[in-house]
């Protein structure tokens, strides 16, 4: 890099290898996933750039865990050292920029998270901990918006799987715009994303999906940022916004069919102007990570990145074909107009005696678990809802898991401690978990 290089916007860069963890030796997540782009800063000299520097993440307690999850059958069998220190990542990250510290963060930590739902039993899509979602909570646990609601945080997520995840945590939160844009799941894992899943009944048109067709390249991406992500973006108006920054798109990605560049991901960074990265996937641990880290760097400090070409790079790889222009233009309208007009009532579920009740079977791939799952939102007029989960899996006997928001109203929170109540003197459950907006209270019940 050239010594006269000043970034434009201070950058710290939140390093955690995870050199130690990996699914298996051979497993796409392992050991030396961000080993090249280690290398790789530290050869082009990133560091020496005056305003960027690096830092060591903390460990996030398991009481910062249980504000996004209900762990089961506990949070030391879902959660590894390995799990803690990737969240607290993501936390340190966003300590630097509320602090002041910094004006942006990157927390290049690993395994990932986007996958991990709500409840969480176990591994899949290779995430047990969605480090979003506990650093989302660790920030409104401590800046509070200055009116005493919740902060109006937007996340959006550019990894090229669909971050069923991070939607179904904010999927019922009004105070939370997620924004996914992946690839078509009809041809990907997870196989969700699509347009009709856009919020729950206290929070619609808050889930926003923008699935791209496959090969999709530099073009269509920004496409989509500009005419779909950033107006919506705007008439959200939130305080913080938060790329979950997966990079497993790029056109040498082993899993997935898209041809986003490491320019690419440089340009999209730079319009969306994220105040916090956080790496989810990437699985071209050597023709891709460490270019597109680079290039996210450099975006987000300000600075150009026309100069970084990755192995393979060239105008055909990448080049966008009229016919998937147009379709991407499509979906951006149609996305712009279920955020302005969203449908009454959400597509997924039905009512039920004042509740929202939808039923899910979840599958947890790297742990070969199934999990059945009954969900429920209580309908009120005054918050988004009081949420009741009832959940089983091959590993975990039946549980309750009851999550009162933190906005919730005094009719909302009365139910919850009646239910938790009711459920712990039953004797029905293996587990009685509760969340709540400025409490987290977890109690077991035997079976």
């Amino acid at each position: 890099m050239p010594e006269a290089l000043t970034a434009r916007r201070r950058l710290g860069v939140v390093f955690f290898p995870a050199f130690d963890w990996a699914i298996s030796p051979t497993h796409p997540e392992r050991e030396e996933r961000l080993l090249y782009t280690r290398d790789q800063l530290q050869e082009e000299g990133l560091f020496d750039i005056p305003g960027i520097s690096e830092h060591r993440p903390i460990f996030a307690t398991q009481d910062e865990l249980v504000r996004a999850h209900f762990c089961l059958p506990s949070v030391g069998a879902v959660a590894t050292d390995s799990h803690l220190a990737a969240a607290g990542g993501a936390i340190t990250a966003a300590r630097l920029v509320m602090e002041g510290q910094e004006d942006r963060a990157f927390a290049l930590v690993r395994p990932p998270g986007h996958h991990a739902m709500r409840v969480s039993h176990g591994n899949r899509g290779f995430c047990n901990i969605n480090n979003e979602a506990v650093m989302v909570e660790y920030i409104r646990d401590h800046w509070p918006a200055p009116d005493g609601r919740p902060l109006r945080i937007a996340i959006v997520d550019t990894d090229v799987h669909h971050g069923d995840g991070t939607q179904d945590i904010f999927w019922n939160d009004p105070y939370t715009l997620f924004i996914s844009l992946h690839q078509d799941g009809r041809t990907l894992y997870p196989g969700t994303g699509f347009l009709h899943e856009y919020g729950g009944p206290g929070a619609l048109g808050r889930t926003i999906n923008i699935p791209l067709p496959p090969e999709t390249s530099d073009a269509g991406y920004l496409y989509a940022i500009n005419h779909a992500v950033l107006p919506i973006l705007e008439e959200f108006k939130p305080d913080l916004v938060i790329n979950s920054a997966g990079q497993d798109n790029h056109f040498t990605d082993p899993l997935a069919n898209m041809r986003l560049t490491a320019q690419g991901y440089a340009a999209l960074n730079a319009a969306l102007d994220p105040h916090i990265a956080v790496l989810e996937g990437g699985y071209s641990i050597r023709g891709a990570l460490p270019y597109v880290n680079m290039g996210i760097c450099l975006a987000l400090a300000g600075l150009d990145a026309g100069d970084i070409v990755e192995p393979g790079l060239s105008g055909a790889v990448t080049r966008q074909t009229p016919g998937q222009m147009e379709q991407v233009a499509r979906i951006c309208e149609q996305v712009v107009e279920l955020w302005r007009r969203p449908p009454a009532r959400p597509a997924e579920g039905q009512e039920d005696n004042g509740w929202w009740v939808r039923r899910k079977q979840i599958f947890y791939d790297t742990d070969m678990l199934r999990e059945m799952q009954t969900e429920a939102w209580r309908l009120c007029p005054d918050c988004s809802g009081l949420g009741r989960m009832e959940t089983a899996s091959d590993r975990v006997a039946r549980s309750l898991c009851l999550l009162t928001p933190r906005h919730a109203c005094p009719a909302c929170v009365a139910e919850g401690l009646r239910l938790a109540g009711l459920a712990r003197r039953s004797g029905r459950y293996a587990h009685v978990l509760t969340l709540a907006g400025d409490a987290t209270l977890a109690g077991q019940h035997p079976a």
